[in-house]
């Protein structure tokens, strides 16, 4: 043989023994996979659930009035969620309060008027205000320090944080301010800095 037929023969032999895929192993490690995540998914489900089913007894959100003043102070932003007060991962779900959304914020004299595009609007009468501070955490969400405007109120016997974020940051102080002022600034929003908190 001569070293060209060598070298041809050698080929050949490296195209036969080329190693073949096992597809039935990959889509069972797919199909695996795909069962895992849907498994995953459905437990999370039924633990909003059940935190739902548990806040049950939280009355429904008030409405705004049908007549309220000049808003004093406006804000475009997030909402992040709710807890409750001082248990930053403690998260509300009941009513919607659960569901993170774009926030138009108004505080008006008569208080706060929360409207959330695709999720449930509420109003916070002056009376359950509790006061505001800046945070960095809510409900999972943890954002730079002072990053988050939490707002705390009174619901029914529930006291309860809300934490917002400005598309403008810059305006958080000036709420914080405007907050106390109207609430009578009593104390209870003090930052909190739970185990797991920093």
């Amino acid at each position: 043989m001569t070293p060209l037929t060598l070298l041809a023969a050698d080929l050949a032999a490296e195209r036969k023994s080329q190693e073949v895929t096992d597809w039935a192993a990959r889509i069972g490690w797919v199909v695996g996979l795909l069962i895992f995540i849907a498994f995953v998914y459905w437990l999370m489900r039924e633990g909003w659930k059940w935190r739902r089913l548990l806040q049950s007894g939280l009355p429904a959100l008030p409405a705004a009035p049908d007549a309220v003043g000049e808003p004093l102070r406006t804000l475009s932003g997030r909402y992040h969620g709710s807890t409750t007060a001082g248990q930053w991962l403690d998260r509300i779900v009941a009513h919607g309060l659960g569901v993170r959304s774009r926030a138009e914020l108004a505080l008006h004299p008569e208080g706060l008027a929360v409207v959330r595009p695709g999720a449930q609007d509420f109003f916070v009468p002056v009376a359950a205000l509790r006061g505001a501070r800046l945070d960095k955490g809510i409900a999972g969400k943890v954002l730079t320090e002072g990053g988050l405007l939490v707002i705390t109120w009174q619901h029914a016997d529930t006291l309860i944080d809300s934490g917002f974020r400005s598309d403008h940051a810059a305006e958080h102080p000036a709420w914080v301010e405007a907050l106390n002022e109207l609430s009578g600034d009593t104390g209870v929003a003090e930052p909190h800095h739970q185990e797991g908190a920093r």
